[in-house]
């Protein structure tokens, strides 16, 4: 018998014991997998294009839903470092009902310049040119289409609320997302709705802007927000990433819910496995005591031991990581809040290595004392050992 199959039937002589320990493991390590997840999801950059970097967001300082004049636009363009800006204003409306599952992202902006502005975003050159001539015409992301069923040509009807104007759209083109951040969104002439909303002429909910280079970005964000500080609308510029992130910011300290989270999840493996391995090894001083006088030495034996409690696991990470994967894609394809989960499950491929060392991490350190206890009990000691 080999001591690889050796550690193996120990490992599972206890089944009960064993099952119950990797679903003590699996757990928090799902916990671990899917935190982790989203926190790359809210802060990392790894599916954020080149571009993105480089992208400020112009808003009203006192609130987003405060709109800032649309002529701050031609004002914001002669400013040193700025190469591309566009308004952007978001439109809720109801599209079919007002059910989750037919809820997303509508934005009017300017088609002349939105794609430049976002150049991970690829449409067909006749297309792009069919939306600017179209005053009705509006784009859509591919998998958005896909969901709906749309065509290029298909009629989209939208009912307003916030603006007391119903949306007649032509789909004139489809988009895809070269990087791997979704983008599930639709766009259409915002001269469609100022055309009919007396107070939305010559307004803009935000202005998205692209500067010339990473460099630029904080002086061009200061001189922004300099030039309107005594405006009667002053604005607040920040990062594309910033802006994402101040919705979150609404819900509290997610950083330090996740960490508190995780150390929890991390805690609890460490408490279960180091029970599990401490049980063991009383139950088996005797069993010590005979290896030693069949010949296995002292390395030998501790080896034996931290081999069962990484063997088990790493079984309860690779499980746990797993079963997070399946919550991430479930929740990916939700009405609302899937494109974060998308993005979660994207991060997946990264966070999953780094639960499961973390569980073999957990298990190596809760049973290193234990077994090497165990690997010093004499002969004698062990024989004489009732327990």
């Amino acid at each position: 018998m080999t001591l690889t199959r050796f550690v193996r039937k120990n490992a599972f002589r206890n089944k009960r014991r064993t099952f119950l320990t990797i679903g003590a493991i699996a757990f928090p390590l799902l916990l671990l997998s899917f935190l982790m997840s989203l926190w790359r999801a809210f802060y990392g950059d790894d599916l954020r294009s080149a571009q993105s970097n480089q992208r400020l967001i112009t808003r009203h300082k006192v609130s987003l839903t405060n709109f800032v004049p649309g002529y701050y636009r031609e004002k914001i363009e002669h400013i040193p470092g700025v190469a591309k800006v566009v308004p952007m204003n978001w439109f809720q409306g109801v599209y079919k009902d007002a059910t989750q599952k037919n809820f997303f992202a509508r934005f009017g902006t300017d088609p002349d310049e939105f794609f430049d502005i976002y150049p991970e975003l690829s449409i067909p050159p006749d297309q792009l040119e069919a939306w600017k001539k179209d005053r009705a015409g509006c784009v859509a992301d591919v998998e958005l289409a896909k969901k709906y069923g749309w065509k290029v040509g298909d009629r989209i009807v939208i009912q307003g609320d916030i603006y007391p104007i119903r949306l007649d759209l032509t789909l004139r083109g489809l988009f895809k997302v070269t990087t791997d951040a979704p983008n599930n969104s639709l766009y259409f002439n915002q001269k469609y709705v100022e055309e009919g909303v007396a107070f939305a002429k010559g307004k803009a909910g935000f202005f998205s802007i692209l500067v010339d280079s990473p460099q630029s970005v904080d002086r061009v964000s200061h001189d922004i927000d300099a030039m309107f500080a005594n405006a009667p609308e002053p604005t607040r510029t920040e990062t594309e990433k910033a802006f994402g992130l101040s919705f979150l910011a609404m819900l509290g300290n997610i950083k330090a819910f996740i960490l508190i989270i995780s150390s929890a999840a991390i805690f609890t493996i460490l408490l279960v496995s180091g029970n599990t391995i401490a049980m063991s090894i009383r139950e088996r001083t005797r069993e010590v005591a005979v290896l030693k006088t069949l010949g296995f030495t002292r390395g030998t034996i501790l080896g034996l031991f931290i081999g069962e409690t990484l063997g088990i696991s790493l079984v309860g990470g690779v499980l746990g990581a797993l079963i997070a994967l399946l919550f991430l894609s479930g929740a990916s394809h939700a009405p609302q809040g899937g494109q974060l989960f998308l993005i979660a499950l994207h991060e997946w491929k990264f966070t999953a290595p780094a639960a499961v060392g973390a569980a073999l991490l957990a298990g190596f350190l809760s049973s290193a004392i234990p077994a090497y206890g165990a690997s010093r009990t004499g002969i004698v000691e062990g024989l004489r050992h009732i327990g």
